[in-house]
């Protein structure tokens, strides 16, 4: 879609800081999604709340993430980019405010809903100001790349930057740390970014954007409370209002003249398995991350810092391998990383039937190198195979549609995981859980890979 007025492209030293700025933003809306990892043991004791009330302050963001993030994209087409890129600094700035003095784990949850909000606001409205500041493709796809490299990184500096909070000034400032980010990243937005509104912008689905909400955040609550003993009740209640409003949404959606997702998108084969995989290797990833850290710090007693240098053998690869994978499936398409990241991942789940609660690092260490690598190799293969899959006219659909079923998937494991797993407090009944959590993942991701099989044709299909 086009901008109302035509403008002249920044100068050369002007798009460098525009793109260094949007960067920022997006390290944030990453680097939160792994820094709170490290800090939930902490965040636990200092607030008094159990293994439930950790899910939700990692699924408070998640689903709010999750939620909103294909409407963000339309936000910013109806309002401007930089006024949503604006908008989320602020929501993400006042809600990190909150989030370091939250007074309870009530408070904490809520705050990082807003965060999660912001986020949503963040991610494709960051990504709409590179791509307007630099119109020529060459120098575009090199600025999407550093862009998306730049969040990667976010999540091997997740772990370090968060243990080493904790470690040396408590969990608080895992989430004061964004504050001074912000307060540079919001005055350089408004000095540096020309607003644009596009022509023809899509209505906002504003009934899918709250039935998608309630579906997600329903069902997150009803895994995370079977897990966790009381009263059935409130259980299937989460889970009668889930399946009202995931019906709702499918009935919203037949009927939005501007739908949030394009039911017919989901009758491709191709685009369907691939949006499946990529949900499928969050579920283990994510899940897996989150219980790995629980191992470490509450089982092993590890110290938050070091709990994540120990994480990175997960972490780094899945950083490092993003831009390689890009090329490979350029050449030979998705489906070949897509193939080794699942078994390669496979295998990494399945290691973890071997752990125990006093097992070394080495024993720990195939699981997080199997995941890693995996998840590396399948990251941008599982985005380039919904957006072929997808018509041109629709790539930015496609993306957002493929992004939101990760994010989807991510705070359904942490639900999910957390409920097998158990309190970390009672080691031998948790590693138990982790054999399980191996178990269903290894087998996930074999599925994954018939699915891949089925669904996503070769580069010479």
């Amino acid at each position: 879609m086009a901008p109302t007025s035509t403008q002249q492209a920044p100068s050369s030293t002007r798009r460098r800081l525009i793109l260094t700025v949007m960067c920022v933003g997006m390290f944030l809306v990453q680097l939160d999604v792994t820094i709170v990892n490290v800090a939930l043991p902490r965040i636990g004791s200092g607030l008094g709340t159990g293994l439930a009330g950790q899910q939700w302050v990692v699924d408070g963001y998640a689903v709010v993430l999750a939620s909103l993030l294909l409407a963000g994209g339309t936000f910013g087409d109806r309002y401007g980019h930089k006024r949503v890129v604006l908008a989320g600094l602020g929501l993400f700035g006042v809600a990190s405010l909150v989030c370091g003095v939250a007074p309870d784990v009530g408070v904490l949850v809520a705050a990082r809903a807003v965060q999660g909000a912001g986020a949503a606001l963040l991610l494709p409205g960051t990504l709409a100001v590179v791509t307007r500041a630099y119109p020529d493709r060459a120098e575009q796809a090199h600025a999407v790349g550093v862009w998306a490299g730049v969040s990667a990184l976010a999540l091997p500096a997740g772990p370090l930057i968060g243990g080493a909070l904790v470690s040396g000034f408590g969990w608080r400032t895992v989430f004061l740390i964004n504050l001074p980010i912000i307060a540079v990243a919001i005055p350089a937005t408004i000095r540096l970014v020309e607003d644009s509104v596009a022509q023809n912008a899509r209505r906002l689905d504003v009934p899918g954007m709250a039935l998608a909400t309630v579906t997600l955040a329903a069902t997150v609550y009803a895994v995370i409370a079977s897990g966790h003993g009381g009263s059935p009740a409130p259980v299937w209640i989460a889970a009668a209002i889930a399946v009202a409003a995931l019906l709702g949404f499918l009935v919203q959606e037949r009927r939005a003249r501007d739908p949030l997702l394009p039911l017919g998108l989901l009758r491709t084969p191709a685009f369907a398995g691939a949006n499946l995989v990529a949900a499928a290797m969050n579920l283990v990833g994510i899940g897996i991350v989150f219980v790995a850290t629980l191992y470490l710090q509450t089982v092993q007693h590890h110290a938050a810092f070091v709990a994540g240098m120990m994480l990175l053998p997960l972490f780094v690869p899945l950083a490092a391998l993003a831009p390689v994978t890009g090329r490979i499936t350029g050449r030979y398409g998705p489906r070949p990383p897509i193939t080794c990241g699942l078994l390669i991942g496979a295998a990494g789940s399945f290691a973890l039937l071997g752990l125990a609660p006093d097992s070394s690092y080495v024993r720990l260490l195939p699981v997080l190198l199997g995941l890693g690598i995996g998840m590396g190799l399948l990251t941008a293969a599982v985005v380039s195979a919904a957006v072929r899959a997808a018509p041109p006219e629709r790539a930015g659909l496609a993306s957002g549609v493929n992004n939101t079923a990760r994010q989807a998937a991510g705070a359904l494991a942490i639900a999910l995981y957390g409920a097998i797993a158990g309190s970390p407090s009672d080691g031998p009944a948790f590693t138990s859980g982790l054999h399980v959590i191996g178990l269903i993942g290894g087998i996930t991701w074999l599925a994954a890979l018939g699915l891949t099989w089925l669904t996503i044709p070769r580069r010479s299909d």
